[in-house]
């Protein structure tokens, strides 16, 4: 039986890149189209930044961005595929995150030979320039992958002097990330989490940065992080109603963050993704962490 875990291991090592608003990128002789299905939005997004749309038949239901990929048929939530709606689209090569699934969904692809190639999740920009180069060599495109790459290193290096200018003068805010959707109990993140991730990538501090992963978001969980700041997704406040209706969540309305009203959000991909738009994320997130906050 084919695991997720098997597929990393033959699969070189990628991460997702962020995006330049206008840059151009060249266009370079290639083999003839690829019929491509990407899974993952962000890997959707360093597609279209690198210029290789063309290549792309489908898209899973986090490519959100541009909005030129949800006009691609979709192929479903990335983690509950269904091998015969990849392969109605006769793709010739499919390009996915970790998270991909499930294993029996990927034996049925290796079946039918269809190379499948599973990039590893790494929430660091390194790991964006590595996916980026990675999916530069798959799809016949190193020179604008290296262009594209160029362009993310000076902007990541301007994001940093954004991060220290703004988090200078006074403590770190604590930050607690929730993740809410209607109709689903909300979640707090904890470390090793891309939420994690671009908080202490922004000078601030996770206040539930002792525990691991994702906890079920709990009255005591919520007051003993005590944090400054509420971070969440623009889809899940808009989920449960707005800043009201996320302060309503179990033990919010009782934190310095709820108090102050400082609750902080941004779309989902862009924040968590880990794809071409990281630096601009992160530049927005850092200044609006530290907005208000006291030496």
């Amino acid at each position: 039986m084919l695991t997720r875990r098997h597929w990393l291991a033959s699969t070189p090592a990628l991460v997702t890149l962020a995006a330049l608003p206008g840059l151009m990128l060249p266009r370079s002789a290639r083999a003839a189209p690829q019929r491509v299905v990407s899974v993952g939005g962000a890997l959707t997004e360093i597609i279209y930044a690198m210029g290789a749309q063309g290549d792309l038949v489908g898209v899973d239901s986090t490519s959100l961005y541009p909005a030129d990929a949800t006009r691609l048929p979709n192929v479903g939530y990335a983690r509950t595929l269904a091998a015969e709606g990849l392969l109605s689209l006769a793709p010739t090569m499919i390009v996915a995150t970790e998270e991909a699934g499930p294993p029996a969904v990927l034996n049925q692809l290796q079946s039918a030979r269809v190379p499948l190639h599973v990039l590893r999740a790494d929430h660091r920009f390194e790991g964006v320039v590595e996916r980026t180069r990675k999916l530069g060599d798959l799809l016949a495109r190193p020179v604008q992958a290296r262009t594209l790459i160029d362009g993310l290193q000076q902007s990541w290096a301007q994001t940093q002097t954004t991060v220290a200018r703004v988090s200078a003068g006074h403590p770190a805010p604590r930050v607690l990330f929730v993740l809410s959707n209607a109709g689903h109990q909300a979640r707090i993140s904890g470390s090793g989490t891309a939420a994690d991730a671009m908080i202490r990538y922004a000078g601030a501090l996770n206040a539930l940065g002792t525990v691991q992963g994702y906890q079920t978001l709990s009255p005591e969980a919520a007051i003993a992080a005590a944090p400054d700041v509420i971070l969440a997704t623009s889809q899940g406040m808009d989920a449960v109603g707005g800043i009201d209706g996320l302060l309503r969540l179990p033990g919010l309305a009782q934190t310095p963050a709820a108090r102050r009203r400082r609750v902080v959000s941004l779309e989902t991909m862009e924040m968590l993704g880990f794809g071409p738009r990281l630096p601009q994320a992160l530049a927005q997130l850092a200044t609006a962490l530290h907005a208000g906050a006291s030496a």
